[in-house]
């Protein structure tokens, strides 16, 4: 399976908000919470909870909204090499059965 780069469009305005959501999300204290369990969504490692990066589920490039549902705490590794993959995708690719281009 090849992953095809032709996503959605997605509108510099509503890119620039949801990042602002995305930053308002990483200040609540829900998120402190879920970070501070210390544990990679994706690769379930634990680390310290500074360690832990905001990880948005559908990424913003490919239409995912900065809410509570979409975003998971993640390490660096896992969020550099999910990059703009959905779940499927990202599962996909762990199990090399998905290519980039």
């Amino acid at each position: 399976m090849k992953l095809e780069c032709d996503f959605y469009p997605v509108d510099p305005d509503q890119l620039k908000r949801e990042k602002a959501k995305a930053r308002e999300l990483r200040h609540s204290q829900w998120w402190k919470n879920l970070r501070g369990r210390g544990q990679c969504y994706y690769c379930k490692r634990r680390f310290p909870a500074l360690e832990l990066t905001m990880d948005h589920l559908v990424p913003l490039s490919r239409g995912g909204k900065s809410v509570k549902q979409n975003v998971v705490p993640c390490c660096k590794e896992c969020n550099n090499q999910k990059k703009y993959l959905l779940p499927v995708e990202w599962e996909a690719y762990l199990q090399g059965k998905l290519v980039e281009p």
